[in-house]
C-alpha cells in the first residue's frame, strides 16, 4: 500500500513541474513571438516574467535585448546581449545584435570590431558584412567599407540596404552616376524605400542637374511619406504629387 501511495506522489510531483516547465516555456514563446511581431512592450512584460524564473537562458535574455532596443533603452539591452553572449561568444545573432546596439550608441568603433568577429565565426554573413561596412563609411574609411558593401552584394543580392548603403559610399567618393545606379537598384528591389528616392532626387538636384527626374524622385518618395521629399519639394515650389502624406 505504502508503495502505491508514494508511487502516486511521485507521479503528481512530476506532473506539478512539468506544468510549471510548460508555463514558463509558454512565456519564452510569446515573449518571442511578441517581439518578433514589433509589440516590444508585451514582449519587455512576458521576457521580464520569465526571466525572473529562469535567469540563465540566454536566449531569453538576446530576445529582450532586442525588446529593449526597439523601446530605445539600448544600455540595458546591451547588457542583456553581453550576457547571453557570455556563455556563447560565438552566436553571430547575438554578435549581430551587440553591434546594431553599439551603433544606436554611436559607438561604431567597437561596432566595427563586434562586426568582425561575427564575420570570422561565419565569414559568409552578409548582414555583418553590409553592417560592418556602413559603420566604415561613417568613419571615412570609404576603401574598406566598400570591399565589405561588394561582398554583401555578392552575398545578400535581393537586399535593397545593401545597395542604398552602397550608394551612400560612391556619393561621398563623388562618384554619382554609380551612386544612381545603386539607389535605382535599391528601389527596383523595394519599390517603397523612399530613402533611396531622396538620395537619388539630392543627386538629379545637386550634382547631375537634372531637375525634372529629382522633383519625380521627391515626389514619389512625399507620397510614400517621406518628410524629406516633402520638404524639397516645398523648397522647390514644387507641389506634392496627388495622393501624397
Amino acid at each position: 500500500m505504502k508503495n502505491w501511495i508514494w508511487t502516486i506522489a511521485a507521479l503528481l510531483c512530476l506532473v506539478v513541474l512539468a506544468s510549471a516547465t510548460w508555463a514558463g516555456q509558454a512565456l519564452l514563446v510569446k515573449g518571442m513571438e511578441a517581439q518578433k511581431a514589433g509589440r516590444n512592450e508585451e514582449a519587455l512584460k512576458l521576457l521580464n516574467a520569465y526571466i525572473d524564473k529562469y535567469p540563465q537562458v540566454r536566449e531569453a535574455r538576446y530576445y529582450r535585448g532586442l525588446a529593449l532596443t526597439g523601446l530605445g533603452r539600448h544600455k540595458e539591452a546591451l547588457d542583456d546581449v553581453d550576457m547571453a553572449l557570455a556563455d556563447n561568444p560565438g552566436n553571430v545573432n547575438f554578435l549581430l545584435a551587440k553591434g546594431n546596439i553599439l551603433v544606436a550608441l554611436e559607438r561604431r568603433p567597437e561596432a566595427i570590431l563586434i562586426y568582425t568577429q561575427a564575420m570570422k565565426c561565419d565569414p559568409r554573413n552578409a548582414e555583418a558584412c553590409k553592417e560592418r561596412g556602413d559603420c566604415l563609411a561613417q568613419e571615412g574609411q570609404f576603401a574598406e567599407a566598400m570591399a565589405d558593401l561588394n561582398k554583401a552584394a555578392g552575398l545578400a543580392p535581393k537586399d535593397p540596404w545593401v545597395f542604398n548603403k552602397r550608394g551612400m559610399v560612391w556619393f561621398c567618393q563623388g562618384e554619382y552616376q554609380k551612386a544612381v545606379a545603386d539607389f535605382t537598384a535599391a528601389i527596383r528591389l523595394q519599390p517603397d524605400l523612399a530613402l533611396s528616392y531622396f538620395f537619388r532626387g539630392n543627386i538629379y538636384r545637386h550634382h547631375l542637374k537634372e531637375p525634372e527626374k529629382a522633383i519625380a524622385d521627391y515626389r514619389k518618395g512625399c507620397k510614400l511619406g517621406s518628410s524629406l521629399c516633402c520638404g524639397e519639394l516645398e523648397k522647390m515650389g514644387v507641389k506634392p504629387a496627388a495622393g501624397s502624406q
